[in-house]
């Protein structure tokens, strides 16, 4: 799927949700190949301004479309490092759309899907940490099954570990093909519509890249980053995601728990955010225009006073 080809997931509803002031400095967290960020542009005046950080090579490259614009700065880097690259309450609105894009899954370069043959790499910052093919290669069999149960919640992680400490006693495990195949024949319960070794695959690619352990970060630091008013909405694409998502906006919106009788003002009580809204997840429509969108949800918040 080419750049241009690439859509969004509910482009229209995170960018509602954002609640856009014409003057105000936005962050999209996961630039990808810009589609959020353009939608975002359009809605800002000649004062607005928009922060987009990514750490894939590919992303940065895509961002050159808005090098004219100086409304908009690109940043190679994960969302977790917002708090070094940002103010305390510079922010009317933080965007995160998180997972994988397209692009990312359609190029076998990289080493993401197993549709086409390519090298076992799946790091979203080719710069820096090891290949999946290089922590296959000198991981533990114990560590391997952790990795697949863990992030990939597959239930026969174990089988798939052992088959893969097997395989590569014989021969290393280096393209993607390879390894699904791998996982696929120790998967005795193949699930309908849903290649063996897709959970395999999701979790070797969480893990690679630290995406749990940085989306802990990035929203650990969300707050400070907003504005009073300020929304920050989030795309999540798993049930892992989710739950992390849903459980700091949960918390955040909560503050801290006291006994009933306490006397106690609201504001000494550590709520720092506002649930706005429900779940939202993508219409029928969307879904049967592009079936990857079928798993995703959004949720919203906003600073409190």
């Amino acid at each position: 799927m080419s750049q241009a080809e690439h859509v969004s997931v509910l482009l229209e509803e995170s960018v509602a949700a954002l609640a856009i002031k014409p003057d105000g400095t936005y962050l999209d967290g996961t630039f990808g190949r810009g589609g959020h960020s353009r939608a975002i542009l359009r809605s800002l005046s000649n004062s607005g301004r928009l922060i987009a950080f990514d750490k894939d090579p590919q992303a940065e490259s895509s961002a050159e479309q808005f090098s004219e614009d100086p409304r908009f700065e690109f940043v190679r880097a994960s969302f977790a490092e917002i708090s070094s690259r940002v103010e305390t309450s510079e922010l009317d609105g933080i965007l995160l759309d998180l997972g994988v894009s397209s692009p990312q899954l359609d190029n076998a370069e990289r080493g993401f899907g197993f549709s086409d043959d390519g090298p076992l790499d799946m790091r979203m910052d080719t710069r820096a940490g090891m290949t999946a093919a290089e922590w296959l290669a000198t991981a533990p069999e114990e560590d391997i099954a952790d990795v697949i149960k863990t992030y990939g919640e597959e239930r026969f992680a174990k089988r798939m570990a052992s088959a893969i400490v097997k395989a590569r006693a014989e021969s290393p495990i280096t393209r993607t093909k390879q390894l699904a195949t791998i996982v696929a024949e120790a998967n005795p319960k193949w699930e309908p519509h849903k290649h063996p070794a897709t959970r395999a695959f999701q979790a070797i690619r969480i893990f690679i890249n630290r995406e749990l352990e940085d989306l802990e970060i990035a929203l650990g630091h969300t707050v400070d980053a907003l504005s009073e008013g300020g929304r920050l909405v989030v795309i999540s694409f798993h049930s892992l995601e989710d739950r992390i998502v849903k459980r700091f906006m949960r918390d955040q919106a909560r503050g801290q728990q006291l006994p009933k009788h306490v006397p106690v003002i609201d504001s000494d009580t550590g709520k720092t955010l506002n649930l706005v809204g429900k779940a939202v997840k993508p219409s029928t429509d969307e879904v049967q225009r592009n079936p990857r969108s079928r798993s995703a949800i959004m949720r919203v918040a906003e600073r409190r006073a």
